[in-house]
């Protein structure tokens, strides 16, 4: 999930770059004289592009197993395989409607626009509903253990089949299905049988890939073919060509909203990891018959042995030739598994702090919905209410017990194995059981009083920062900006002049103060009337004494003086004025030396 975005891009936009450049590109070729193509039409060309231009799933699996590479692009390439099956299907039925109908309205591209979120999340929604149906019915097969594998087994199938029934995308169902149900039919299942659908499955995958190219082999040796040479070369130049324009194209963007940055070296694995394989030969092999599907059925059989074999074949040595990070084979801990939660409580505390409705808060919000609504319903017992960290650790548990079983070394096992692991491995009754304390409902809902009491709310919405919502000063209401910025500077010169200033300097005739009170009136006043005073007094004497000045008499009075005097005494008396505002006046001793 965290890598979706650039799954997506490379299987949704690479797809139909790939498509309509080899399609144009083929048409383009086929208008050469000489190379008897002529008949071939843009939208054959088109259909043709649609189906080489897929990345297999089953092959890429074969091939990034077996050379064990890291996860990130493992999991790049192999979803770009998975989620471009939905663009695949509605192009190719798509330009195969096209080409029987020989034109093409502004309205049929808009329908196949359409068309591909019908048949992306369509498949999706069909494979969500058998997902839930599987883990829902699993939640009632604690006293039939036996059924557990064929319910599994049976909603995957059929999940599949609806979907092609209705010329949805077969593989998207699939996969949606395979991730709603793992995490609750996982939880529901005892421990025999997730053992024997594992393995199971890993079985009939292997049987599949084999039965698959056995039939391609076999194909290749019976079928009719039609070769041409011009065609078929250019058809695996503008395959590779493609698909390297493609990767670094949208890497270059993809960058630009990635922390973790694709390298020079990931994006040569990513493009010549493209493997084509089943798909593109059942898509061609399923052509009605007529004079181009033999020469169209070669040139794809012809780009599989090459992906497979040649790119399949020299993709290992160029991973250790470039010291590409291949995949660590770590045992997960704890401590692990607390830091992550850590961070991911961290994480989305900070984004609420902002207001940014981020990754993290989404999966966070996922998360509350699954463990409030969906485990209740669809997992059965304790186990809907236990803590994630628990879960990790009794699986951990179970799996250290596993190992220690297999090994012969019963004896080493520990005393505090929990009885849910106990039971899976040795007779019911024979484990050592932890005693778990029992609460009262009354001293519970004491607890959570106190915890709700005493402890900070958490998840609250607060207002995020900005700029323009910060308190201004009503005093500042009718003061414009510019002229304050012109205030400030000329005061901070005035002030960095100040305190250059020699201290023998000539005595100054005494200036009239100036004090601001709160209701923004001035107030002007001699020495003597001051309420600092020359002893700095607290008390500013009778208010009688002081006469009020309002603000718009201020520049009034201010203009008079300054008009007879020259430049140079303005600035000093302005100078005066500003070491008036700043400093509290003379002392007494001062005064008398």
């Amino acid at each position: 999930m965290e890598n979706m975005g650039t799954i997506l891009v490379f299987a949704v936009v690479g797809t139909l770059w790939n498509v309509f450049f080899i399609g144009g590109m083929i048409f383009a070729v086929c208008q050469i004289e000489g190379v008897q193509l002529a008949g071939v039409d843009l939208l054959s060309c088109l259909l043709f592009g649609s189906i080489v231009s897929a990345v297999d799933p089953v092959a890429v699996l074969a091939v990034f197993e077996e050379i064990q590479i890291n996860e990130l692009l493992h999991i790049l390439v192999f979803g770009e395989s998975l989620l471009n099956d939905a663009v695949t299907v509605v192009l190719y039925h798509l330009f195969e409607e096209f080409s029987h109908a020989g034109t093409v309205t502004v309205l049929d591209g808009v329908l196949g626009v359409v068309c591909f979120f019908v048949v992306s999340l369509g498949g999706v929604m069909v494979g969500a509903i058998y997902g839930f149906l599987g883990a829902f019915t699993s939640r009632f097969t604690t006293h039939t253990r036996v059924i557990e594998p064929l319910f599994v087994f049976l909603y995957s199938y059929m999940a599949y089949l609806s979907a092609e029934v209705f010329h949805l995308s077969g593989i998207m169902s699939l996969i949606a299905c395979g991730v709603i149900m793992r995490p609750y039919v996982e939880a529901n299942v005892s421990h025999k049988s997730y053992t024997t659908i594992k393995y199971f499955l890993k079985m009939w995958s292997s049987v599949s890939e084999t039965l698959i190219f056995i039939f391609l082999g076999v194909s290749t040796v019976a079928g009719p073919h039609a070769w041409n040479w011009t065609f078929v070369i250019s058809t695996v130049i503008l395959c590779l060509v493609s698909r390297v324009l493609g990767v670094i194209g949208l890497t270059c963007i993809i960058n630009k909203f990635r922390i973790v940055k694709l390298t020079k070296k990931d994006q040569f694995i990513v493009a010549y990891g493209g493997l084509r394989g089943a798909i593109a030969f059942s898509l061609g092999f399923l052509l009605t018959d007529n004079e181009r599907k033999n020469m169209f059925l070669t040139a794809i059989i012809t780009v599989i042995f090459f992906t497979v074999f040649v790119q399949g074949m020299t993709i290992r040595p160029l991973v250790e030739l470039l010291a590409v990070k291949k995949k660590k084979e770590s045992k997960p801990s704890i401590n692990e598994e607390i830091h992550t939660q850590f961070l991911g409580h961290l994480l989305t505390g900070i984004e609420d702090i902002c207001g940014h409705y981020g990754h993290h808060h989404w999966k966070d919000k996922l998360n509350r919905f699954n463990k409030t609504y969906l485990k209740k319903w669809l997992i059965a017992g304790e186990r809907s209410t236990e803590p994630q960290l628990i879960s990790f650790y009794n699986k951990m548990e179970m799996k250290q017990a596993m190992m220690l079983v297999e090994s012969g070394s019963t004896a080493k096992l520990p005393s505090t194995l929990s009885s849910v692991s106990m039971q899976n491995i040795q007779q019911r009754g024979s484990g050592n059981r932890r005693a778990i304390p029992s609460i009262s409902k009354s001293r519970e809902q004491e607890i959570r009083k106190i915890l709700r009491s005493n402890l900070q709310k958490t998840r609250q919405r607060l207002r995020s920062y900005s700029r323009h919502d910060l308190m201004i000063d009503p005093f500042e209401d009718n003061v414009s900006e510019v002229r304050f910025r012109k205030q400030r500077v000329e005061m901070e010169r005035r002030m960095s002049h100040y305190l250059t200033v020699p201290t023998n300097r000539q005595e100054t005739p005494s200036v009239r103060k100036v004090c601001f009170e709160p209701e923004h009136q001035v107030f002007t006043y001699d020495n003597s009337e001051s309420p600092r005073g020359p002893r700095a007094r607290p008390d500013p004497g009778p208010l009688d004494a002081i006469s009020l000045v309002s603000e718009s008499q201020r520049p009034n009075q201010s203009r008079e003086p300054r008009a007879k005097v020259p430049e140079e005494q303005e600035e000093q008396d302005q100078l005066k004025l500003s070491r008036c505002l700043s400093d509290p006046g003379p002392n007494q001793e001062e005064d008398l030396s």
